[in-house]
């Protein structure tokens, strides 16, 4: 079936965006200058081997591995466009605003999946799936909702040739729908609760993207439930953005801050919006995560109703949650340096890396077989291991590639490794010497037991590292003025807020920045609004956001 899409303003989405730090697209020509290849050739024509001690000398390289990738001080989005470029972990989709992810950067996906999808059944829920495209008259049941997702919206009008009798909306998002079959699967109070989630993709069409961040279409999961009380919903919205918060701390060292949004931020169509927010490199704020209270707002669009156990009729309570690929994005721009992406171990794809080392034929087969034994030993423990046997590329290639790509522990093993029965461990989070230490035995109860423990070193580092970026980057303002200097200075501001929905929208007007949440955790006792005087029982955070 051939199907066409209907979209406002087509011509003015095509064009790339006006803004130097959120390009809709890298320019095609700027696109192939950073190809792999091109920087490939420059590694091994500048890579030497030590003659003292069959260490590779990655200095020079090193120095061709910057030039490749823009500097993050000097700018951010190129730097972060080029990691994504470089790491291989997406690339541009012939449609403006879309991306291909590849492999590696699925990988780090299918890792956020993994550890998630045990959680989500854990807390009771279930996988299923619902369809991708959604009838526009479900949409405009519940008016909150299509008002806060029309500009969004992609709309098939055109099936199988023919003009559809009613326009069909592409899944910007599964309220409607959900409440839809919701309506015919529940009647009374022993079908509650009903807990599901789905993987899935959805479509919004936004004016500026950037890759994993904000595109025309992303992965996600989505999970919704439906409760006979609105105790029970509101138990439900706060337990699935603990689930998140400590997915974000454990899983992948980001330090987040949880809270509730304000009404001006709330999830179209719901009663309240919990979220956790990061703080990025650049000190930009990235919504990590949601989890809303939908109140009865589409039950009662819906007429989604159960009989209670009086025999009266109700309508349910409801939730939703979700968390993106844009959780790849955050990874990417809390954790990544000069050198490319940086990964905690607990989400990376490849934790280890082994590169054999050999000057001499004669050394080849040796220095093999030592390597294919280290890595079965770590696999057999349950290390996700690789090694790297190729003969295309130089050993300094190869540490410059697998840095790149973000790779924690990189274990080398030349031919007086294989005599000393020994390796060389480098740490990815602590570049050049200060990061290596010789001399591990290959013996495979105490190498394992090594390379557990830097693992979770590293991990605990990059979260210590991260949390003391964020902290150190948070401002405590007791006035509109104090607000308006933390935000030019880049920072987040935390204040005291009661103020209403008008003064929190000039705030956005005058310095960019929003409401990104009343944060769970506050400070005791009454305080004065920084903007009206008035009292105050909550601090908000304030900041500039993706």
């Amino acid at each position: 079936m051939v199907v066409s899409l209907r979209l406002p303003s087509l011509s003015s989405l095509f064009l790339p965006s006006v803004s130097r730090r959120s390009p809709a697209v890298l320019p095609r020509h700027h696109h192939r200058i950073l190809r792999t290849p091109v920087f490939a050739a420059s590694f091994s024509a500048q890579t030497t081997v030590s003659e003292t001690d069959d260490r590779v000398d990655t200095q020079k390289s090193n120095r061709v591995q910057d030039q490749a990738v823009t500097p993050r001080s000097k700018d951010f989005n190129a730097w972060y466009l080029d990691v994504i470029e470089q790491a291989e972990l997406a690339d541009y989709g012939p449609v403006r605003g879309t991306m291909v992810i590849r492999p590696y950067g699925y990988a780090i996906w299918e890792a956020i999946q993994d550890y998630l999808n045990v959680k989500f059944k854990e807390t009771g829920h279930s996988n299923m799936y619902f369809p991708q495209f959604i009838p526009y008259s479900f949409i405009e049941k519940e008016a909150s909702h299509v008002e806060g997702f029309s500009p969004e919206l992609a709309v098939v009008t055109i099936g199988g040739g023919k003009e559809l009798e009613e326009k069909l909306v592409v899944r910007p998002t599964s309220e409607t729908i959900v409440n839809h079959m919701f309506t015919q699967w529940i009647h009374s109070y022993r079908d509650l609760p009903l807990m599901v989630n789905q993987w899935a993709n959805v479509t919004r069409w936004e004016m500026r993207t950037k890759p994993f961040v904000r595109t025309l279409e992303f992965l996600w999961q989505e999970g919704h439930t439906a409760h006979a009380t609105p105790e029970e919903a509101e138990k439900e919205a706060i337990q699935m953005i603990d689930v998140y918060t400590k997915f974000a701390y454990e899983q992948t060292a980001i330090p987040v801050i949880a809270g509730r949004k304000s009404k001006v931020e709330t999830f179209a169509g719901a009663v309240k919006t919990y979220t956790i927010e990061a703080m990025m490199g650049d000190r930009k704020a990235l919504q990590a995560g949601t989890s809303h209270n939908l109140g009865q707002n589409f039950s009662r669009a819906f007429g989604t109703q159960f009989t209670d156990e009086s025999g009266l009729r109700q309508h349910v309570w409801q939730t939703s949650w979700a968390v993106s690929t844009r959780f790849v994005g955050g990874i990417i721009m809390t954790h990544g340096d000069d050198t490319g992406l940086m990964l905690p171990p607990k989400i990376a794809p490849i934790q280890v890396v082994i590169i054999p080392i050999w000057k001499k034929d004669d050394d080849r087969a040796v220095v093999l077989n030592a390597a294919s034994s280290v890595k079965e030993a770590l696999h057999a423990a349950g290390i996700k291991v690789k090694l790297d046997d190729s003969d295309q590329r130089t050993p300094g290639w190869k540490f410059n590639f697998w840095e790149m790509k973000g790779v924690p522990l990189r274990i080398e093993i030349g031919p007086r490794d294989v005599s000393s029965q020994s390796v060389v461990v480098s740490r990815r989070d602590v570049p050049g010497k200060q990061g290596k230490v010789f001399g591990i035995s290959m013996e495979p109860s105490v190498l394992e037991a090594y390379i557990k423990d830097k693992l979770d070193e590293i991990q605990s580092s990059l979260l210590e590292k991260a949390e003391s970026f964020r902290d150190s980057n948070i401002v405590d303002v007791s006035s509109y003025d104090e607000l308006k200097v933390a935000i030019s200075q880049g920072k987040w501001a935390r204040g005291p807020w009661s103020a209403g929905d008008k003064e929190e929208l000039r705030v956005k007007e005058e310095t960019g920045a929003t409401i990104r949440c009343f944060p769970f955790e506050q400070p005791l006792g009454i305080k004065s609004c920084f903007m009206t005087g008035n009292p105050a029982e909550e601090v908000a955070i304030f900041a500039k956001s993706y």
